[in-house]
């Protein structure tokens, strides 16, 4: 690693600090209902949503009148973004002339369950696929909608810690709302005008045919970028206008947005712990939340971009200069953009697959052993390393939940978090949301990478007959582009990322099949709604309860022991989950690299 690498980190990280605690206060206030600064311009617009709907904000909901607005309003969104998808021949804005042949009706039930789940995995290209339309009324609302929905649930958690003897959490609507008109809206407009600057595209023209020096044609593909670029970061949804992502220099043209777009993806779920704090009269709470964030996330950077700085070892015998130089950066450049370089791609990599984002400014796949298991397993937590907007708080307040009890096992007493006991239910409730995560991701990759489709038959002359359109002839295997080790990795990283609701791919996977539209659509579904729905039947349970005063047994946890205790839990129960699989894949071709150390790596896996 190189001081100017480590420096890039420290500045990145002093930057999220800095923004925690005023956007924190302020959406502490906005969800308790008190005046902003925002309200005399914005306000009408709240009322006026509240109208044109029919709902009455100062009309709360019980946890499961939350959850069914919540699925309501999510299958509304599937729905409108499906038939936007099938219908895109036939609507306008729509220069290049996409129709509903380029998006198959598994490719469009993926595609939509993937934006309404903030997961914005993406089986295609988006350049060569969807109109300006769609892109924007269905995916580019979608990710105001999902990220705001996120926000909501986060929310009305915080609430059921909060509250005491309460019937309600709040109204999905409101929060919904709040979220959409107060937070995401006016930032998504400053950060697109910012990227426009610098020189993210934003227009309706039709694709430009340009011709090269060489005399060949090329097509230049652009479009209304810059505002789904701000909302893809802002919302942590990471779904790409161009199938490059955030290595296209449409989208990220310079060292400046890529340092912007990724305070982007933290700046939301970083200033959401302490909303949590100044929401349940504790302001330490949020900070505890927030240093557990810090000290995974810090722990990954480094880890991943010791993994690249160092490199593979097996150039270096070849007589490669690896090392950093004044004429050359060393390390391992593939898959990565020399306007970025080592150090603010790993940088990028680890917050992108922190916070369930999915944009990507390099290629995973080309990441070397190690340095592609920090992303792999910074999603296998859960996302819970800050997380998405909303999804990374209630899900370390789920592991909050796991460490208090665990303790409370330990010295034989009731736990107690935040002033709540906490009990079965809510234990039950953390349990059943891990374990059909854990579910998802490994028996899904396990399937895709075992099972076999029938060949196609031959008719009386020999002559093969055509295979079916849901049983291609060979293997779901077949679509990887690399075996062993490596193409295992590829798959348990599609099914890790749709279940984490990520959406960043390892790449070296043709996903555009129905075997896998179907199956991490499923996986998105799963990692969605049956995380979530366990969660609000925890709030409707806390909210119910009555605060306990503080004693002498009380397991404080607010100091740097519950903060081990709480980074301790989330590792050790994505390592006891995990790694089987995970030594699988990156961990067992990190010792095939090595050329059989394997004592040294079975002992000290990172300086072998």
């Amino acid at each position: 690693m190189t001081a100017n690498g480590i420096v890039q980190i420290a500045v990145f990280f002093l930057i999220i600090l800095a923004l925690a605690k005023p956007l924190g206060t302020f959406m502490a206030r906005l969800f308790e209902g008190k005046r902003t600064f925002l309200h005399p311009l914005l306000r009408p617009f709240e009322t006026l949503t509240y109208k044109l709907i029919g709902i009455n904000e100062a009309q709360e909901q019980r946890w499961t009148q939350y959850t069914a607005s919540l699925i309501a309003f999510s299958i509304f969104s599937f729905l409108f973004v499906y038939g936007l998808q099938r219908l895109q021949g036939v609507l306008p804005l729509n220069p290049q002339g996409f129709n509903a042949g380029n998006v198959s009706p598994d490719l469009a039930f993926n595609t939509a369950v993937s934006f309404v789940t903030n997961t914005n995995w993406q089986s295609y290209s988006g350049e060569s696929t969807l109109s300006y339309l769609v892109q924007m009324a269905a995916l580019t609302v979608q990710n105001f909608a999902s990220a705001a929905a996120g926000i909501a649930v986060a929310i009305a958690l915080t609430r059921g810690f909060a509250r005491q003897q309460a019937k309600t959490v709040g109204n999905f609507w409101v929060d919904l709302t709040r979220a959409t008109v107060y937070i995401l809206l006016p930032l998504s407009l400053l950060c697109a005008l910012v990227l426009c600057s610098q020189g993210v595209v934003q227009n309706l023209h039709p694709y430009t045919t340009a011709q090269t020096l060489e005399g060949a044609k090329q097509v230049i593909a652009q479009g209304p970028v810059a505002s789904q670029e701000a909302i893809k970061m802002l919302g942590t949804n990471g779904g790409g206008f161009f199938n490059a992502n955030s290595a296209h220099p449409f989208e990220n043209p310079t060292p400046f947005t890529n340092l912007l777009q990724m305070v982007m993806i933290f700046a939301i779920p970083a200033a959401l712990a302490y909303t949590f704090g100044c929401m349940v009269g504790d302001r330490r709470q949020g900070w505890t939340i927030f240093t557990a964030f810090s000290v995974m996330f810090l722990a990954g950077a480094l880890a991943c971009y010791w993994a690249e700085q160092k490199g593979n070892p097996n150039f270096s015998k070849l007589g490669v200069e690896t090392r950093v130089t004044a004429g050359q950066s060393g390390g391992n450049m593939e898959g990565k953009e020399t306007r970025f370089g080592i150090a603010a791609s790993a940088l990028f990599t680890t917050v992108t697959t922190d916070a369930s984002c999915g944009a990507v400014n390099n290629a995973h796949d080309s990441l070397t052993p190690l340095g592609g298991l920090v992303p792999l397993f910074n999603m296998q937590t859960g996302e819970v390393i800050f997380g998405g907007v909303g999804a990374g708080l209630y899900g370390i307040l789920l592991y909050a939940i796991l460490a208090v009890f665990i303790a409370g096992l330990m010295v034989g007493r009731t736990p107690e978090y935040v002033g709540k006991k906490i009990e079965g239910k809510e234990v039950k409730m953390a349990m059943l949301a891990m374990i059909a995560t854990a579910f998802s991701i490994l028996v899904l990759a396990a399937m895709s990478s075992v099972i076999s489709f029938p060949s196609p038959t031959k008719d009386a002359k020999g002559q093969a007959v055509a295979h079916s359109y849901w049983n291609p002839p060979g293997a779901a295997t077949a679509n990887l582009n690399n075996s062993g080790a490596h193409g295992f990795t590829e798959n348990l990283y599609a099914y890790t990322s749709g279940t984490a609701n990520n959406g960043s791919a390892f790449a070296g996977l043709n996903a555009n099949t129905p075997w896998y539209n179907l199956t991490l659509g499923l996986a998105m579904l799963m990692g969605r709604f049956f995380f979530l729905i366990p969660l609000l039947a925890a709030a409707g349970s806390l909210a119910a309860k009555k605060k306990v005063a503080e004693t002498l047994g009380t397991l404080p946890t607010h100091g740097p022991l519950f903060v081990g205790l709480l980074v301790g839990t989330v590792l050790l129960v994505g390592a006891l989950t995990f790694f089987p699989a995970l030594a699988l894949g990156p961990i067992v071709e990190h010792y095939l690299m090595l050329g059989g150390k394997l004592f040294a790596f079975a002992v000290f896996p990172i300086w072998s």
